[in-house]
């Protein structure tokens, strides 16, 4: 199976920079999409051959997941449950007989780590909900994750300490993720490997290399020995993100 996940940075503007072509010429068994940024009557085109699932934030032109699948899944959810979780769209789940495929676009901590409070909150509850899913059987969780792990997945880890994306609070709370029982299908197959999936627009960072890695595919370590391989499309373009791909043997 090929799995992909891409954060597109809306919808929208992801269709007129070949996102169809994209998709059929990779030929995906399932793809999952962040900052999609639009309502679903707002969606002009048809995904011949996909079921489609997509969780709109009620801001308008704000946040949002979706997941195109070949295989319609037993059951999906939107969400995740917990206390003051605003409407933003962040989390879809389906539930397929072997396994359960998580997309998720987890909140930026923002300038200054305004919204960390709320992030390490929404954290929680994610692993609450992965770990839920994990007793019932295998997760393979997808996502911009909107976190740089170690100094290896960013260009300039000296300087980055204490902002959005590679604080030692979001940091650690991946690895508290991990220690439940998943593995960063990446950094496993590739440990000594520099690629990154994200890269401001400011400064032409894409062009001088300077990026981030904080989309990833995760999965429960049982499932791991099923991973033939973990992808960065960093030659794909239509975003600031590139996507990122699982093939698993399933």
């Amino acid at each position: 199976m090929k799995l992909l996940n891409w954060n597109v940075n809306g919808l929208r503007a992801c269709l007129t920079k070949g996102l169809l072509d994209f998709i059929a010429r990779e030929d995906p068994d399932i793809i999952a999409f962040e900052e999609t940024k639009m309502q679903p009557e707002q969606l002009t085109v048809r995904f011949d051959g996909y079921h489609m699932y997509m969780n709109s934030a009620e801001r308008k032109g704000y946040s949002g997941t979706m997941v195109l699948t070949k295989k319609e899944p037993l059951s999906y959810e939107f969400d995740i449950e917990g206390e003051d979780h605003p409407k933003e769209g962040r989390v879809i789940t389906l539930e397929y007989p072997e396994y359960y495929f998580v997309c998720a676009y987890v909140p930026n901590s923002k300038d200054g780590l305004l919204r960390l409070p709320y992030r390490v909150r929404w954290e929680e509850d994610l692993r609450k909900h992965l770990s839920r899913l994990d007793q019932k059987k295998p997760v393979i969780y997808t996502g911009d994750l909107n976190v740089a792990h170690n100094e290896i997945d960013l260009k300039n880890p000296d300087t980055n300490h204490f902002n959005a994306g590679f604080s030692d609070e979001e940091r650690s709370e991946f690895t508290k993720l991990l220690s439940l029982g998943f593995t960063d299908t990446f950094r496993a197959l590739y440990p000594d490997t520099v690629k990154y999936s994200w890269w401001s627009y400011r400064a032409r960072a894409r062009e001088k290399g300077v990026g981030w890695r904080i989309d990833y595919f995760v999965v429960s370590d049982r499932l791991m020995e099923k991973v033939s391989d973990s992808l960065i499309l960093d030659d794909v373009y239509g975003s600031d993100h590139c996507p990122v791909g699982l093939i698993i043997d399933l």
